[in-house]
């Protein structure tokens, strides 16, 4: 069978991976990662979503062994704060993107099962850094052996995620390359989310769920918990089973040459990351033209399929349904000129001048254009035409967010949570989170 052994090459990978080793570059970019996602899960933390949920784990009983960022010390089960954190990092939609032949919201699950296996026993900051990028290994190679994945309607940060959490749990307790295949296995085999509840408070439970199923899965496989051996690439694995195209061979090419985590990608823009490359456009059209709501006749807007086909809602009901609605996106995008957290909100959804520019926007695809790629054209009632074309999204690997950029980003997510000092304070030891001895002080910082 076609890409035999595969499972087994990436788990003696992963099982290697030591910080020490990992290119500057490498270890930059995990520092930006994880910045970045817990910004994005303070922004997060105040949400009515998460407060459903730490309600219902005070119901049920969660013993307080792991911290929940930004609720003032709150503790949970180990698992039940990988799960709250997890989803806390990706219910904004704000959070890191990789969109190197997968898009795949990677550090969520990632991060959330590593930070809540720090409570476990003491971890420093080169640890987490081997242990993302083993996840991001895993979890971004794992969709490239399945290139048919998302089209079969899972959503990708609960399936991809579970892979990715369960691979950097591994890494992080040490596990050796047989334990490390099975923690791929257990993961693997609780693998889920469904695209239908884009929108919802449900997808981002996916990342959640894919935290704790990933942690879960690497405890027990030190404890001698087996899977299958060929979980990726077997004749059930999941690249047959969960993709109708399967490329198994592609999972193990360049390991160790090529380092996915070092083409992530970052949001500008509070929303679906197939929508950024039009709300470039339309930020540039508002800058350009100048033109009040009035004076516009229509906007003709041309993107990827994919932008249609994941976020064409024409009418979102809810701040979670907007941020996935080409017409709210593209109507914030140009009355507000951003696409941040406020735009984004329930009371945004409805506005008056939200709802009367919506009817201007003219979408149409283009299948020659890249993912990241749109063109905006705004026809002024006087008849004047105005152009945005955008290569490449801000934020993409190919216009990337500079430290700089990601730091203000940080600081106002985390800011409005724990104060712009503390939040300064947090960004300065991120900056240099190889330095730190053990990660328990600096989640402290973050609760």
């Amino acid at each position: 069978m076609r890409g035999r052994g595969v499972s087994s090459a990436l788990s003696r990978f992963l099982a290697g991976i030591r910080f020490e080793d990992l290119p500057g570059v490498v270890v930059h970019e995990a520092r930006r990662g994880v910045l970045d996602w817990i910004g994005c899960a303070l922004a997060a933390s105040r949400h009515p979503a998460i407060a459903i949920l730490l309600d219902t784990f005070a119901a049920t009983g969660s013993p307080a062994v792991a911290p929940v960022l930004g609720q003032g010390g709150r503790r949970l089960g180990l698992l039940d704060a990988a799960l709250a954190n997890g989803q806390m990092g990706h219910l904004l939609d704000f959070d890191d993107t990789h969109m190197g032949g997968v898009v795949l919201h990677a550090s969520s699950p990632l991060l959330a099962a590593l930070l809540a296996l720090a409570e476990h026993r003491p971890v420093g900051g080169q640890a987490l850094i081997a242990a993302y990028v083993a996840g991001f290994e895993a979890g971004v190679r794992t969709g490239q052996g399945a290139p048919a994945h998302h089209d079969g309607g899972w959503h990708l940060t609960g399936t991809l995620g579970a892979v990715a959490a369960g691979a950097g749990a591994a890494r992080l307790l040490d596990l050796d390359a047989r334990q490390t295949n099975h923690a791929l296995g257990i993961a693997a085999t609780q693998a889920a989310g469904m695209q239908q509840n884009r929108g919802t408070m449900c997808k981002s439970f996916h990342a959640g769920k894919a935290a704790a199923s990933g942690a879960l899965a690497a405890l027990l496989a030190a404890r001698g918990f087996d899977s299958s051996q060929e979980v990726l690439e077997g004749k059930r694995g999941f690249v047959r089973i969960y993709s109708a195209v399967a490329a198994p061979e592609r999972i193990a090419a360049g390991l160790g040459e090529r380092w996915e985590i070092a083409r992530n990608g970052y949001k500008p823009h509070a929303c679906g990351v197939v929508l950024h490359p039009l709300i470039d456009a339309m930020i540039a059209l508002r800058a350009a033209a100048a033109l009040p709501a009035g004076a516009v006749d229509h906007v003709a807007l041309r993107g990827h399929p994919h932008a249609v086909k994941i976020t064409g809602g024409d009418d979102p009901r809810s701040g979670l349904m907007s941020k996935f609605s080409i017409n709210h996106s593209a109507a914030v995008a140009y009355l507000d000129g951003a696409a941040g957290i406020a735009q984004y909100a329930d009371a945004r959804a409805a506005a008056p001048d939200v709802l009367g520019f919506r009817p201007k926007l003219r979408v149409e695809v283009d299948a020659g254009f890249r993912k990241d790629q749109a063109h905006a054209t705004l026809v002024a009632i006087d008849g004047r035409r105005f152009e945005a074309p955008v290569a490449h999204a801000s934020g993409t690997a190919d216009n990337p967010m500079s430290d700089a950029a990601l730091e203000r980003k940080f600081i106002g997510n985390a800011g409005d949570v724990l104060g712009a000092a503390r939040a300064r304070e947090i960004a300065g030891r991120i900056w240099a989170l190889d330095a730190e001895r053990d990660l328990r002080d600096l989640v402290a910082l973050c609760v």
